[in-house]
């Protein structure tokens, strides 16, 4: 099982998380306005479950230490792969509720506003989980203080734009705050689920190559790997999406209903913009759970969910979303990336 051992490593890992967050959506504008974000998303789901199954096999079942995904999921307990499954669960409520509000709102709004927000809760909540292994709390909290004013920049930014004062402007507003409140809560359920390493003297530490390579170490019985806690959270996923969103596609939260048949009239680049966007996304996904052990739940999360200043610059700088806003609106983008920025690298010095 490959893990890592060095924090800077892990935060690369978790600015590849931020980059592939912050990217995966592009996927979805480039499907084209006519394939709706409902069909597309069955593909994007797809796509998270082929890499993670992928990453489980290789990464997750080679090298010296650690066990295998087979031998991960024979010893695994109830619990365990309940908390990582509950993850992908909510997950992927919030995250139908953030494509639908890019649908609405645009990229450098829905991710921004949502994800932001999903920054800040998330950080506060898996701080609480394991304050001991987050780093300064004075910095940590500094940070994310500065991505919640980043929100509230961008929110008031987006209200400028014509036409976004209406009931589609706060439906949009609305969705992503919904999302954020759900989504920050996802990746606790995963990080509840990742066993620790269990030394000689019975004591646990974080999951690190040198921790489990210690005379006597052992994996914490019960508990899963990264990678099999990270398949397990995309089958929670894939199996709630047959669920919720056959409903979603007869009562859609845009637009009129759209029938089941409909995802097989689509052309072959309609399905592989999904599958593209569902693999970027489990690419930063699965780095950043292996991230954790070095660097905390706390800071990986954060770090991950600077997608939003990613999304930001997608929206403003490529997708021109709001080429339309009247003047001074630019001061206001700008000083949210600054928050953003600053706050950022306040988390990455959480740890240093």
């Amino acid at each position: 099982m490959f893990l890592l051992e060095n924090y800077f490593v892990a935060v690369l890992f978790c600015f590849i998380t931020m980059l592939c967050w912050g990217s995966w959506a592009n996927a979805q504008k480039l499907a084209g306005k006519t394939w709706r974000y409902e069909l597309f998303y069955w593909d994007y789901v797809f796509g998270v479950v082929i890499t993670a199954i992928i990453f489980a096999l290789t990464m997750g079942s080679n090298g010296d230490y650690g066990r295998s995904l087979s031998e991960d999921l024979l010893q695994s307990n109830i619990i365990s792969l309940g908390y990582a499954f509950c993850g992908g669960v909510v997950f992927n409520i919030a995250n139908i509720l953030l494509v639908a509000a890019i649908a609405i709102a645009g990229m450098s709004v829905a991710f921004p506003v949502g994800i932001g927000l999903a920054l800040v809760l998330g950080v506060l909540l898996n701080y609480a989980a394991n304050p001991a292994e987050s780093g300064n709390p004075t910095l940590l909290f500094s940070g994310v203080g500065l991505v919640a004013l980043a929100i509230i920049t961008n929110a008031l930014a987006y209200r400028r734009l014509p036409g976004q004062g209406g009931k589609s402007g706060f439906k949009g507003l609305f969705l992503a705050i919904l999302c954020g409140c759900l989504m920050s809560t996802f990746y606790y359920f995963v990080s509840q689920s990742l066993a620790q390493v269990i030394l000689a003297d019975g004591s646990q530490i974080p999951l690190t190559l040198s921790n489990l390579s210690q005379t006597g170490a052992t994996l914490e019985p019960g508990k899963l790997t990264p990678y099999t806690g990270n398949l397990v959270f995309t089958f929670g996923i894939l199996i709630s999406n047959f669920i919720l969103m056959p409903f979603l596609m007869e009562k859609p939260l845009v637009g009129t209903p759209v029938a089941l048949f409909d995802y097989f009239k689509g052309t072959c680049r309609d399905h592989i913009w999904g599958l593209i966007g569902g693999a970027i996304w489990a690419v930063g996904m699965t780095l950043n759970v292996i991230a954790s052990g070095v660097a905390s739940p706390a800071v990986a999360y954060g770090l991950g969910q600077g997608a939003t200043l990613m999304s930001a610059i997608w929206g403003v700088f490529i997708w021109k979303e709001f080429k339309e806003a009247p003047k001074g609106t630019s001061k206001m983008l700008n000083l949210m990336f600054l928050f953003f920025v600053v706050g950022l690298a306040l988390i990455i010095w959480t740890k240093m």
